[in-house]
């Protein structure tokens, strides 16, 4: 679906951190470049706030991650990992992205959700219902059908992943994998591992 699109449009970008990392890593062993997926999703509109959810851990490596986020004009919002008694562990910040958005909706014209979970679908509507614009950002083959079908645009990473992805030392070499792929749900076991990477290359 086309939308309009004009620089005087107040932005607000909430950006489900895990749910994009798992998509990149799981569809082409790479890391997501957040700098040019920022720069394109809110494609020369005015930009209010970018959040970013994170999960921190006990191991720290989350700060280089932070950081570089920051210098890109995101702002972090962190949450406890947690673990309980039998070692399972719990790490989401559905709610949270949901209700900042709600928050800032009065101040915004359009919301862009980076996220390819169908569990926004509700916050979409809701969004919709309050009269913004309603945009989500992910990997299309990692994304829920019923959310592209919700918002008023779908941006799909997919369609030129070497523009939105890192691979190692030696540059982008994504290897794409067969079939579709679905990122793990939230507060899988590495968390640690993603936010070590993460700041490696944003």
């Amino acid at each position: 679906m086309s939308v309009i699109k004009h620089k005087e449009q107040r932005v607000g970008v909430f950006i489900d951190t895990q749910n994009l990392y798992h998509s990149a890593k799981n569809l082409y062993h790479a890391r997501v470049n957040f700098g040019a997926v920022l720069k394109d999703i809110v494609a020369g509109r005015n930009l209010i706030r970018a959040v970013a959810y994170v999960i921190t851990t006990e191991a720290g490596d989350e700060r280089a991650f932070f950081d570089a986020l920051t210098k890109i004009g995101i702002e972090t919002k962190t949450k406890d990992l947690q673990i309980f008694a039998g070692g399972a562990k719990k790490a989401d910040w559905d709610v949270g992205l949901a209700v900042d958005a709600i928050r800032l909706a009065p101040k915004l014209d359009v919301v862009i959700v980076v996220s390819g979970d169908g569990d926004y679908i509700p916050l979409v509507e809701h969004l919709q219902s309050l009269g913004c614009q309603v945009e989500a950002a992910s990997f299309g083959k990692s994304t829920s059908m019923k959310l592209k079908e919700a918002v008023d645009e779908f941006i799909d990473l997919d369609e030129n992943p070497r523009k939105y992805l890192m691979g190692g030392n030696n540059g982008f070499s994504p290897r794409p994998l067969r079939g579709r792929a679905h990122p793990p749900a939230s507060g899988n076991s590495d968390i640690e591992t993603m936010l070590k990477e993460a700041g490696e290359q944003v």
